[in-house]
């Protein structure tokens, strides 16, 4: 039996999210965005309300609420805006991912905990100045110096590089075996040295948040803290990716119900040639078109929460929900501005914002490009999904 219905819990969930978000960060959101400046009190604002480890089991010190909920916020909170939505996406899809699926329980208890209960913030460095699609390609390197390893090289477009508290970060362990050379890590700023951050400043959308570069000088990070065994990286890197990029389907699944409520809205206020404009057929097709996209990119995203919350693998699902919803919400978000004429172009409107913010999920996470390779691989039998030798696991109840 099909059943989508959320549950109680979900529903209260939902609720609280919806009521928090809306009416703690729009205009803060407004005001920051026009700056080009993080608030660093918004991650603690989530973390207070229970939403840094949503998803994480209570015996980690998160929610232990299932999959579903991650994404049932994750759009919620992309409503209001993409920036705040990222927090929890890195956070909580990204860095706490890699602990949770790939950690001993040690690394669980000693630094998946402070994630799950919100005391600090995680973020995720992959990406390079010359290493984005191609993962192999990437430069930095970690050195087995005893006990300990030595990181040198440098990351780019991180979000939330100058705030957060953990890194996960991927550094080549043997640079002459490319994928299988690649191993990860578990960085504490505040307990090494040679490490520093470089903000980002004049980008197009996200510019509530904050993105750069990280900077390792010999790095030294205790072996305690390699998340997997030698090798792993690679595949801890794409599990984690999963996960990112489920949040990101869900998020911007948030920013087309936005985009639709804004037309919506403006449609059946707005009058020309004595009525509204929500009568005129080509603003009609507008509006159908965005209540699609957005029925379908919720659909995407619920059916990878069920795949997640049953333990199956979901590379192929979710990597096609995040395809089709950030090229989706781009799409409203265009239609928005059309709808809106002349104020859509103005910053008085949130749709040019959300316009900007949209133009950045169809290229991070896995190119929009990429993306359509992959799902042609699927269909043609090129590439397949194998099980992971430690799958995430699926959601079971706490009592």
């Amino acid at each position: 039996m099909l059943d989508l219905s959320l549950t109680p819990e979900q529903e209260m969930l939902v609720d609280t999210t919806r009521r928090f978000a809306r009416k703690e960060f729009p205009d803060e959101i407004r005001e920051n965005d026009r700056l080009q400046k993080y608030n660093p009190a918004t991650f603690g604002k989530l973390a207070r309300l229970g939403l840094a480890g949503i998803w994480i089991p209570r015996r980690y010190g998160g929610g232990g609420m299932d999959y579903l909920a991650l994404g049932l916020v994750m759009e919620e909170l992309e409503y209001v805006d993409a920036s705040i939505r990222t927090a929890g996406s890195v956070h909580s899809g990204l860095c706490s991912t890699g602990v949770y699926q790939w950690g001993t329980e040690e690394q669980r208890e000693r630094l998946l905990r402070p994630l799950a209960e919100g005391s600090k913030m995680g973020a995720f460095g992959l990406t390079e100045p010359d290493a984005g699609s191609d993962v192999a390609a990437m430069r930095t390197t970690a050195r087995r110096h005893g006990d300990a390893y030595v990181l040198n090289g440098e990351k780019a477009w991180v979000s939330f590089c100058d705030h957060a508290d953990f890194f996960l970060v991927f550094a080549k362990t043997d640079p002459q075996a490319g994928h299988a050379g690649i191993s990860a890590f578990l960085l504490e700023r505040d307990q090494v040295k040679g490490f520093s951050t470089i903000g980002y400043h004049d980008k197009l959308g996200l510019r509530a948040g904050n993105t750069g570069a990280l900077v390792f000088e010999d790095v030294e990070i205790p072996e305690a803290n390699r998340i997997g065994e030698e090798g792993e990286g690679f595949k801890i890197a794409m599990s984690c990716l999963d996960m990112g990029r489920y949040t990101v389907a869900a998020g911007a699944a948030g920013a087309i119900k936005a985009c639709l409520d804004i037309s919506v809205n403006y449609a059946r206020e707005r009058k020309t040639f004595g009525k509204e404009i929500g009568r005129h057929q080509l603003v009609q097709a507008r509006i159908a078109a965005i209540q699609r996209d957005y029925d379908i990119a919720r659909m995407l995203y619920f059916r990878v929460a069920w795949l997640k919350n049953t333990g199956q693998r979901n590379t192929r699902e979710t990597g096609l929900a995040k395809w089709f919803a950030t090229e989706a919400a781009f799409s409203a978000a265009d239609s928005a501005v059309q709808i809106l004429g002349a104020n859509g172009y103005s910053g008085e409107y949130p749709a040019e914002r959300i316009l900007r913010n949209a133009r950045a999920p169809r290229i991070y996470e896995g190119t929009s490009e990429i993306h359509q390779v992959m799902q042609a691989e699927y269909a043609l039998g090129y590439r397949e999904d194998r099980p992971l030798n430690r799958p995430l696991p699926g959601y079971q109840p706490e009592t």
